[in-house]
Order: structure tokens, then sequence, then C-alpha cells
């Protein structure tokens, strides 16, 4: 949003709609957006986004990169974002599930290894489709979707991993109904812009010229995806050019652009709100959510991503570890001349876990989790949920 006064609740929601129907309107007619500051100056995040490729880009691969942050690659690599897509040779839950079963009305369905390879198949008791699996995309935390192809087609399985249930069920977004054809019930034909989509943020590299190149993508959120195409960095590095190190960092962007630059996989208000996606379904997408609490200000870095959570890592489930997170905007001192940032009072009821109380947990229609709302406010009895 543009710098000025701070707004809040209906009134954000007001001025974004607005921002978002000047901005359709420059792009209409070919006028230049300004940036935040109100100038044509070029705002970093327009540098590198993580789903996006740069012309003539070279990726080096994380192994480059452990040579001097072998930590870092370590711990990312085993995390969930480093294994958002695997290759099905290397896929654990199907290694450790070596035959899935399902039936939903008519069709039974079965996923079965055989050896590094796994096959999905489909049969209505007639007739059958029978792929192999090409790729597991998701950790099984909140499901596990597979794609393989089928009459040159990349397809969508219509049933996924949960590890809830430790076993199949329909895919989140399909209709859960009995499907009239045995194609339709397979699963979903990925159309060329989604597939490009899905790819582009469930692995690196994979984006060639906005075509999916699968050839040359590198399974998973690798450093390279967010931080960017790391040759002319490495060549910078080895020649001991540090003043200029030719690589992208998140952490410099203020709060609405970093928030903008992880919605890019993880959906940003814009893209939620352009989307019409009401109701329940829109829990998953946390800068959206987050943007609609009343304590988000694009302007304070102690509201944004990287403030909670560590991209390196995996998620930290314990809700007590995010305390210090919400008083540092929530503290027992007043507002004055000596500590001029803004503060907020602290909750009147006073107990740990903050995040259990104000960040209430939903489940998704068939998603066997509970996800986390971002949407930071004080929730009462019996409140629908807030979109």
């Amino acid at each position: 949003m543009p710098n000025g006064p701070k707004l809040k609740g209906a009134q954000r929601l007001f001025a974004r709609s607005a921002l978002l129907s000047f901005a359709a309107l420059c792009l209409w007619h070919g006028l230049p957006a300004k940036s935040q500051a109100g100038n044509q100056q070029e705002s970093p995040f327009s540098k590198w986004r993580p789903n996006h490729d740069i012309p003539g880009a070279r990726y080096v691969g994380s192994a480059a990169c452990a040579q001097c942050h072998k930590s870092k690659v370590t711990v990312q690599q085993a995390s969930a974002m480093g294994r958002a897509l695997e290759a099905t040779a290397d896929c654990q839950i199907l290694r450790s599930h070596p035959k899935l079963t399902f039936r939903n009305g008519i069709y039974s369905y079965q996923i079965l290894r055989e050896g590094d390879r796994t096959i999905y198949a489909v049969t209505d008791g007639t007739n059958s489709i029978s792929e192999p699996v090409l790729w597991a995309f998701g950790q099984g935390v909140a499901g596990q979707t597979y794609v393989f192809k089928h009459n040159g087609e990349y397809i969508e399985s219509r049933v996924s991993f949960f590890d809830d249930i430790k076993g199949l069920d329909i895919t989140i977004g399909h209709d859960p109904a009995p499907q009239s054809s045995l194609e339709d019930a397979a699963g979903r034909v990925m159309k060329q812009d989604e597939a490009r989509d899905c790819f582009a943020c469930h692995t690196t590299a994979a984006i060639t010229g906005n075509r999916l190149q699968p050839d040359h993508l590198i399974p998973g959120v690798s450093c390279e995806q967010c931080h960017g195409p790391g040759d002319r960095h490495v060549a910078a590095m080895k020649s001991g050019n540090f003043d200029n190190k030719n690589i992208f960092n998140p952490k410099t962007l203020g709060t609405e652009d970093l928030s903008n630059f992880c919605g890019s996989c993880h959906r940003s208000w814009e893209k939620v709100a352009m989307m019409g996606l009401r109701g329940v379904n829109n829990v998953r997408f946390q800068p959206y959510r987050l943007a609609n609490s009343k304590c988000y200000d694009a302007d304070d870095r102690r509201i944004s991503c990287l403030v909670c959570h560590n991209p390196h890592e995996n998620v930290v489930r314990d809700p007590v570890s995010y305390d210090s997170k919400c008083t540092a905007c929530h503290s027992a001192q007043p507002k004055s001349a000596a500590a001029p940032e803004r503060l907020a009072a602290i909750c009147r009821v006073g107990k740990e876990r903050c995040t259990a109380c104000h960040m209430p947990k939903y489940d998704l229609p068939g998603g066997h989790f509970k996800f986390t709302d971002h949407h930071i406010r004080v929730v009462r009895a019996g409140e629908q949920y807030p979109n």
C-alpha cells in the first residue's frame, strides 16, 4: 500500500480495492505504475521473484551454495519447502507406503510401488487407466498429490495421501462426488499455465522464457528459488568482489514487498482478491490473511513474514515460541517520546500462547489438517470466518 496515514480495517480494504482498480487501469492503458514511494524508481522486489525466470540466468545448484553456507543448505534441503516436490524414486511417503488403495463410487484406486517406480491406477471394474507417477507435490503434512502424464497431458491425481489418516482421500479442490468418466476419475488435466505455475512454486529453475522446462528443474524450493540464480554470485565471491554480491536477499525487503515476495507462491492479498476466493478455503494463503489483520502495517518490520518464520527451517509448531514476536508490539509500556515506535496494549487475558487465541486453526474441508489463520484478531465466540 502507499505510504501515508496508517489505514485499518475497512479503510485498508477500501484503499486496496481502489489500488487494484488503478493498477488494472494502468495495465489497460499502458501507464507506468508508481512505486510505494510514489516515484518511478524500481523496487528491489522487481529484481527477483521466486516463480519467474531471468533470461540467460544460470543456476549452479545447492551444492555450490553449500561451499560457503553448508549448515543453512543442509537444514533447508531437509525442510518441507526443500522437498516441496520430489521425484518418485526419492519420495519417502511412497517408499513407506508401497501400496495405497481407495474407493469412490464405482472407481477403485491403487498407488503401487514397483522398485523405484510408482504406478497410479484407477478402474471402473471394466476399463482402467494406469500410468507411472512422475512427481510428488508436497510432504503429506497437509497432503501429497501426484502428477502423471496421460495422453500427453499432465494430470493432477484425483486422490492424495494425507498424513492425518495415513492413507488416500480426494485431493483438495476436486469434487468428492464420483465422476462420470474414467478419465475424470483419474484426475484433472493441468492446463499449460497452471502446470507452469505449480512447478514454478514447488521447484527451482523450472521456467525458461515463461515456459515449463521439466528437464531443467531442480526438485523442491532450493536456495536459488528465493535468492535468484547463483552463477554471477559464485563468480563474484571467487573473484573477491564482496561489494557487489550479485545475489538477491529477501531480508532487505520491507514488510509489504516481502509479503508480495512470499505471496508469489503463498498468494498475496492482491492475488486472492482478484481470484475472489471467499470463505475458509483462503485460510491457506497466509500473506492475504495477515494483510487483513488490524495490526498489519506495511511499514512495520515487526509484522513481516520473516519475523516469525525462518525460510531455511521447518515451521515451528510450538505456539509459545511466537509470544515474543507478539510482545514486540503488544507491551505494557505505553507509547512515549522515549519509545516512539508503534506499541499496543498487551492482551488483558495475559496468558502465554498468544497465537492459540488470536490466530485460531481451521479445518479445510477434506484437508485432514488444521490451518493456522494468519488474520490476527480478537476472536469472539460464535463468530463467522472473516473473509
